[in-house]
């Protein structure tokens, strides 16, 4: 499973290291299951509350669904975990614009401690995430041009 055949020239192209892979996408899973139980640590409005359960749970399964992809020999899904960096782009973002539409009724989004909490992780999600789906990026295989064969 480390390398692909390139159609094109029979020569073959390293895919990264799955192993490497699996466990940051098991890493991955596991901050997006603190980010959905996290508002039951800190005080949050239920909007944020509802927002990092949602996300977080999201995470949570997209990135285990990943991490199992790996372990039972299958590539790793580029897509999956693009879309796992963009929900940890939203982690950051949330409490910040949450904070706008709350603001405006007199309530807070949040302790501070969530939002750090969730700044710092939605930070190394994304960074995680980011580098597994690049890493997974080498892992596409390499079709003939089409009409050839």
């Amino acid at each position: 499973m480390s390398e692909t055949d390139d159609a094109m020239t029979g020569t073959t192209r390293d895919q990264g290291k799955p192993e490497g892979q699996k466990w940051l996408s098991g890493i991955v899973s596991v901050i997006g299951l603190w980010i959905a139980i996290s508002p039951a640590i800190y005080e949050a409005a239920a909007s944020i509350t509802w927002n990092n359960v949602l996300v977080g749970g999201a995470i949570f399964l997209l990135a285990g669904y990943n991490y199992y992809r790996i372990v039972t020999d299958h590539p790793t899904s580029m897509g999956v975990m693009s879309l796992v960096a963009l929900l940890a782009l939203w982690t950051i973002a949330a409490p910040f614009a949450f904070e706008g539409q709350l603001a405006m009724e007199g309530l807070e989004v949040a302790a501070e401690g969530l939002v750090w909490s969730n700044v710092i992780s939605g930070i190394l999600m994304a960074v995680l995430a980011g580098y597994v789906a690049y890493a997974a990026r080498t892992a596409v295989r390499t079709g003939t041009v089409a009409g050839t064969r």
